[in-house]
């Protein structure tokens, strides 16, 4: 039993993220590469992934609006954790920004709600993902344990506000493979322009030499032909010749691999190549359908969770019938100004927005006269005195 036990456990941890981090156990991939969330963030293309998931879901407006006709519910006391600030030193931005970065690296982010005595929540402060462990009770019912130095410290599911990835896996799980053959080409690459970009080459002699020569022989070439002494002059004793070989197929394409790897971890993070730079079929044209494809496909499911976890622990079942939390896409999804005015315009026009709705779009001052849903192009004014040329007979 004890070591049909130990089996399982040792299979628990290598299979799940979560085990693995508690171990503390380091799995090498197929490059030969031990992937962590710390050595992998020194990837270009995962530091940029990350980046631009994070600090686009934090820089994005979160408002909690009634249900009844849609206004924003300013006077909520959520609605300053959720917008403004999380807690005195920390925005609202900068936390959806931070948790984000913790699910996308281990797989999970937390934020603990501080409540009043009498429940209502008062701020939200982050928690380290690496003392948290999710659990369960007889019934299903989930929560979480907080190692707290010598104690554990037990917090119901309505109290931490819980993060995860789509999926429930972290890309840094999820693309291991992927990221450490990325890493191996940098590696790769690095020891290469260390020896001057050249690769190794046969030194020929016309006589035979020893065991002890050979030795000496190449412990000379290294120390004064590498590193920061290469692309010197060579000279050989006793008739010898250097002969370079010539670079491989794979160092010839090494530019179009570390292509691929970016492609690769673009997809492991469900990201569009071209938010990662990887501009080979990016242009000028298609700027405003990648900021909506990034939306569609890699930001929505990101805002949903976000949605629902704000939800699950700030709102009660009976405030979740009437408001509603929501992000605000619009300058995200409209990277054109003159195409927005356009289409401000033509709701305007249509009777769809108010004057004074289209200037708080604008960041501008309501006026007092923009509340009228009447389109101003084909509209009489009322207010002006007639003409009386019109009254006279003919």
């Amino acid at each position: 039993m004890a070591l049909s036990g130990a089996k399982a456990l040792i299979r628990k941890a290598f299979g799940f993220p979560e085990a693995r981090d508690a171990f503390g156990l380091v799995v090498l991939n197929k490059s030969g590469m031990a992937v962590t969330p710390e050595n992998a963030i020194n990837v270009p293309a995962v530091s940029c992934a990350i980046s631009k998931i994070s600090e686009t879901v934090g820089d994005l407006p979160a408002k909690l609006f009634a249900r009844d006709d849609r206004r924003a519910a300013k006077q909520h006391p959520i609605y300053k954790l959720i917008h403004d600030e999380a807690n005195e030193f920390t925005s609202a931005a900068q936390l959806r920004a931070t948790l984000t970065r913790d699910a996308l690296l281990h797989g999970k982010g937390f934020a603990h709600v501080v409540r009043s005595f009498d429940g209502r929540p008062l701020e939200l402060q982050r928690i380290d993902p690496s003392i948290v462990r999710c659990d369960f009770d007889d019934d299903g019912t989930p929560f979480y344990v907080v190692n707290a130095g010598r104690q554990n410290i037990r917090l119901e599911y309505t109290d931490v506000l819980h993060i995860q990835p789509p999926g429930g896996i972290s890309p840094i799980d999820a693309g291991r493979e992927a990221i450490g053959l990325a890493m191996a080409f940098e590696a790769h690459i690095a020891r290469l322009f260390a020896n001057g970009a050249r690769p190794s080459g046969i030194i020929t002699a016309t006589k035979s030499l020893d065991a002890e020569a050979k030795k000496k022989l190449s412990a000379g070439w290294f120390s004064t032909h590498s590193g920061s002494n290469s692309g010197g002059t060579a000279i050989l004793d006793e008739g010898m010749q250097y002969q370079q070989i010539a670079m491989t197929l794979t160092d010839a394409q090494f530019a179009e691999n570390r292509l691929e790897q970016i492609r690769e971890i673009a997809r492991v993070f469900n990201v569009p190549p071209t938010m990662l730079f990887e501009l080979t079929r990016g242009t000028w044209s298609n700027t405003e359908e990648m900021a909506r494809q990034f939306y569609q496909i890699t930001l929505k499911p990101w805002l949903t969770a976000w949605t629902w976890a704000y939800a699950r622990v700030l709102l009660t079942p009976e405030e979740r019938a009437r408001y509603y939390i929501e992000f605000v896409t619009d300058d995200l999804l409209t990277t054109d100004f003159s195409k927005k005015a356009t289409a401000l315009g033509q709701y305007r026009s249509m009777g769809a927005m108010t004057a004074n709705e289209v200037r708080a779009l604008l960041n501008l001052q309501p006026h007092p006269e923009g509340d009228s849903l009447s389109n101003p192009h084909i509209t009489t004014p009322t207010d002006q005195p007639a003409d009386p040329a019109q009254d006279e007979p003919v």
